[in-house]
């Protein structure tokens, strides 16, 4: 029997942990009540009980090379958590998502007797799969996501549980559009198109002038039909440092006087539902847009070398977690060069289109003249977003829905009692 005021040090590095994490916190403190939870979180987590040490933008840092300009100040704020822990002297440690910052910890923690768990397997199914023996050094037991993790887990006789995503229990597999257009304020027969240029800053800074180059094409296309259509922009920041670069990247833009772009400080889950098509960065986005049923194109950029060593490195087929999840191509996925207006425009135009179309009933036939442009990068790849293809996308996208949907709080939350338990053993 665990005690009943165990102390727990739970670390998130960004907000997709943070959101993660929330459920399982929550859990926490409902089983104990009296329980100490602290470490470093952003809203979520701290609105579910726990005491953040830092802020977690601190260490919300992208890429390989991005990862090394930043390293004194991640080391010091590494440095300074173990201390705390230490002081702290808690029951058990978890470290979400974040490997290289979360496993050296975790491995002194385990080597002074501190129970570890990691949750977010590291990829190693997709590189630097020699991680492996670091990870069991680190962790008592692993938390995945995903399926297909367990087979590398139980290669290395690592504990492993495959919990399934907390986003998939959140996200019905039944939704109405209408009810999220409410919310986001944005009129039901209005074509709208969700843009998400990523929660952390550098990400933002790269992507969202892009984005908004597309959008300007998409909208002066759409408004030069017979029967003008308005091309509403819903762009969510994930809080208000990025509500606030976002306001500013869209002042300096050519669309700065535009009526119909909304920045909301708000979920981008909702966003998403209520919009038509999703824009957006590689990442979790991905899987939330999956999760919500909707067409996406997905873009990612990062320094030459970090390309370079990525494309050595990385072994998967794909990089959007649909793709890698359904093992095939539903989504699009461009990099570097490829991440410009006229290709993300081309397919963005053709998914719209249909929407157009079903909002008037089928009154007009849109003829867009977006010029083509040739994929250069490699790495990637486009689809058509034909009828029989948009039937076969949803379909397979709930499919994996359903695979996911394990009670992920739930599941976590048993495996960190299990644990909490071998300690009074």
């Amino acid at each position: 029997m665990a005690k009943l005021a165990p102390k727990i040090v739970v670390v998130c590095a960004e907000p997709s942990g943070d959101m993660l994490a929330e459920g399982l916190v929550r859990n926490l403190k409902s089983t104990y009540p009296n329980a100490e939870i602290r470490g470093i979180g952003g809203p979520l987590t701290q609105g579910a009980g726990l005491c953040s040490w830092f802020d977690m933008n601190e260490l919300s840092v992208m890429g390989l090379v991005e990862v090394l300009k930043h390293l004194p100040r991640l080391l010091k704020i590494r440095r300074q958590l173990l201390h705390k822990i230490l002081d702290f002297s808690p029951d058990i440690y978890i470290g979400v998502d974040a490997p290289d910052f979360n496993l050296p910890i975790e491995t002194k923690l385990k080597n002074k007797g501190i129970k570890t768990l990691h949750y977010v397997s590291p990829t190693v199914w997709a590189w630097r799969e020699g991680r492996m023996h670091k990870i069991k050094k680190a962790a008592d037991h692993v938390l995945g996501l995903f399926p297909f993790e367990a087979e590398v887990y139980e290669k290395y006789g690592v504990p492993y549980t495959f919990v399934g995503h907390p986003m998939a229990d959140a996200i019905p597999l039944d939704t109405v559009r209408e009810d999220y257009c409410q919310r986001c304020e944005v009129p039901e027969n209005c074509l709208t198109l969700a843009i998400l240029p990523g929660s952390r800053a550098a990400e933002v800074a790269t992507l969202l002038p892009t984005f908004l180059d597309t959008l300007a094409l998409l909208q002066e296309q759409f408004a030069s039909l017979d029967v003008p259509v308005q091309l509403q922009a819903l762009i969510p920041a994930a809080n208000s440092e990025r509500y606030a670069q976002i306001k500013t990247l869209l002042a300096q833009h050519s669309l700065a006087e535009a009526k119909n772009i909304v920045v909301l400080e708000r979920p981008a889950r909702d966003i998403m539902l209520a919009s038509h098509a999703v824009l957006l960065s590689s990442g979790t986005a991905t899987l939330e847009a999956m999760l919500c049923q909707k067409p996406m194109i997905a873009a990612y950029t990062m320094s030459k070398m970090t390309y370079r060593m990525m494309r050595r490195l990385y072994k998967p087929d794909f990089f959007a977690l649909p793709n890698i999840l359904a093992d095939e191509l539903l989504v699009p996925e461009v990099l570097q060069e490829d991440v410009n207006p006229v290709v993300l425009s081309g397919y963005l135009s053709q998914v719209l289109l249909d929407a157009s179309e079903q909002l008037s009933d089928g009154a007009q036939r849109l003829l867009l003249s977006l010029p083509t442009k040739e994929l250069l990068v490699a790495g990637s790849s486009m689809v058509e977003p034909t009828a029989e293809h948009c039937r076969h996308v949803f379909q397979r996208f709930a499919e994996l829905h359903q695979a996911l949907q394990r009670n992920a709080d739930l599941q976590a939350h048993h495996a960190v009692c299990k644990l909490l338990e071998q300690n009074e053993c």
